[in-house]
């Protein structure tokens, strides 16, 4: 029984982030549009969810690696250096 959601959840991780926030803006569309019955669209919401959650994951990621760059030339030092050397 599981094993549907399990396929489901690990080809949600697959997708990049475009993809994932493709996807949710249709999503948000189609919930928005309305016409689609109560079933289909809590559906929709709970796929609209798990797409937030991809974005969110990758978002943080990024934010990391962007944290983890700028923290880098501090603790090196060698950039600063030159550039007072050349002033």
């Amino acid at each position: 029984m599981t094993s549907t959601t399990d396929e489901t959840v690990g080809s949600a991780d697959a997708l990049g982030y475009e993809q994932a926030r493709d996807e949710l803006i249709e999503v948000v569309r189609r919930l928005e549009t309305g016409g689609t019955t109560l079933e289909e669209s809590l559906a929709l919401w709970e796929r609209g969810e798990e797409l937030a959650k991809i974005c969110r994951r990758w978002l943080d990621g990024a934010r990391a690696r962007l944290d983890a760059a700028l923290a880098g030339p501090e603790s090196g030092d060698a950039v600063g250096d030159e550039d007072e050397d050349e002033a």
